[in-house]
């Protein structure tokens, strides 16, 4: 989890301290494989309920979904209509089960980083490039942009699904798939360009800070493993 700001770090060497930027250790039964279902969901609530004011603010949930916000994914998705189901499936030429698989080593990577003393900065550099990816890259396009389609409206599976695909965490998503992303100088966070809209509109500066990157990181996850799990 976030600890506090980030120090003023000039040299490139140096790593920022920071569990926000470099992924959330609290959330470290996401992808268990010793769990059954339904208490998966429950420890995935518990761990998500830091973030029930954001989740009833921003996006509007009710306060027991915000509460149980993995448990209510995982219902609203398992309640799919069988050809909606298909259809996510079939959107990817990669097998749920594998993309599953990748969030779970995705998750222990971030343990094991985690529980190293020391870390060498640049494998704190190489927590942060890995985070980016996976949450808002690896899982933009096949999880949140496809089950949006088939989730019905006001749902808050969707609501979790359209927020994590609207801008400004979908221009985060295009700037770290162009490349176009740095640290703020104080590393309080990052800092990025990408476009509001389609092509024909300018490439804009966008900045989040580190408690806000975390909030994001935390949901995609979340969203993803009750989805994956119950499709």
């Amino acid at each position: 989890m976030l600890r506090s700001a980030l120090p003023l770090v000039k040299d490139w060497s140096r790593q920022p301290e920071c569990d926000g930027l470099l992924g959330n250790h609290a959330l470290d039964t996401f992808y268990s494989k010793t769990d059954q279902g339904s208490c998966k969901m429950m420890r995935l609530d518990e761990q998500m309920q830091i973030w029930s004011p954001r989740l009833r603010d921003d996006l509007k949930l009710p306060a027991l979904d915000s509460n149980q916000l993995a448990t209510t994914i995982a219902a609203q998705v398992a309640a799919l209509p069988k050809d909606a189901k298909a259809r996510v499936t079939a959107a990817s030429p990669i097998p749920l089960a594998n993309r599953v698989e990748e969030l779970r080593a995705f998750q222990g990577f971030m343990d094991l980083v985690h529980d190293t003393p020391d870390r060498h900065p640049a494998v704190a550099r190489a927590q942060v490039v890995y985070q980016l990816y996976i949450c808002f890259v690896y899982l933009g396009e096949p999880c949140f942009k496809v089950l949006k389609k088939e989730l019905p409206g006001g749902s808050t599976a969707k609501r979790c699904c359209r927020f994590l695909t609207d801008n400004p965490v979908r221009a985060l998503r295009n700037a770290v798939a162009h490349g176009n992303w740095r640290y703020l100088p104080d590393f309080s966070g990052l800092e990025y360009w990408a476009r509001k809209g389609d092509e024909n509109t300018p490439v804009v500066r966008f900045e989040v800070p580190q408690q806000e990157l975390n909030f994001w990181q935390a949901l995609a996850r979340c969203t993803a493993y009750a989805s994956y799990s119950h499709l």
